[in-house]
């Protein structure tokens, strides 16, 4: 569970997937918060690996993919902190691993009313339409930070998960379709934010269309790590 100043619902959300998943291990990976985030994720009674400098998305869930490797963990799911992401969802999205290595959790494929406008929307469905090409199967969220991520992928994004912008969804998934992993998605519904306000606008929604096609190109240009361990058992 990534975490950046969170301390209003971290402890909510952990509550809830430890109610969901019983026994599941919970981390929340303090993304260099300002706030009481740590503190309130321990006291809620997760893990937490807190950062000492702001990594970005990318930076926090290769921490937390090296976290579940070392410790024996072969599944890794990814929430987010702010509440958005409903733990009820979060049986479905596993069973799917029976089928894929990577399964995400999509707010547009026909389950709820999330809605996303303007540039920021166009840039998902170019990506989306690529995204769809390599993994030979219809994607329609591909930006979506709610997956499930089974023992092929956690072995290799433990190395070597993204952590530029958008690294975290987009190139993730190219590096795990260039490695052989098999990618798949569910519809799940997206709540409402506990806490805070969202990062949107015009301005910031246009930025984010060109640094998506400026992230998915150089996803597709960049060669793959020369020791690919998404083979392992």
């Amino acid at each position: 569970m990534p975490a950046l100043n969170e301390a209003g619902t971290v402890a909510s959300v952990v509550a809830k997937v430890k109610a969901a998943l019983p026994g599941a291990g919970v981390l929340v990976v303090d993304d260099g918060s300002t706030d009481g985030t740590s503190e309130r994720a321990r006291e809620a009674g997760a893990d937490v690996a807190r950062l000492a400098v702001n990594l970005g998305v990318g930076g926090a869930m290769r921490t937390g993919f090296r976290y579940a490797l070392r410790n024996g963990y072969g599944v890794v799911v990814q929430v987010d902190a702010d509440g958005q992401h409903d733990p009820e969802e979060l049986a479905a999205l596993l069973r799917g691993l029976d089928e894929a290595d990577i399964m995400i959790g999509s707010r547009f494929a026909g389950k709820g009313d999330y809605k996303a406008g303007g540039p920021r929307r166009w840039a998902m469905v170019v990506l989306s339409v690529v995204m769809s090409r390599l993994a030979k199967t219809k994607l329609t969220d591909v930006t979506s930070g709610f997956k499930a991520a089974g023992p092929r992928a956690v072995a290799l994004f433990a190395d070597n998960y993204p952590a530029e912008y958008l690294g975290d969804t987009i190139e993730s998934l190219v590096l795990a379709l260039r490695g052989g992993l098999v990618v798949r998605e569910i519809p799940v519904v997206m709540l409402e934010r506990q806490s805070g306000t969202p990062s949107t606008s015009p301005v910031r929604s246009a930025v984010y269309l060109g640094r998506a096609g400026l992230a998915l190109l150089l996803a597709l240009v960049r060669r793959a790590p020369a020791a690919d361990r998404s083979d392992a058992a």
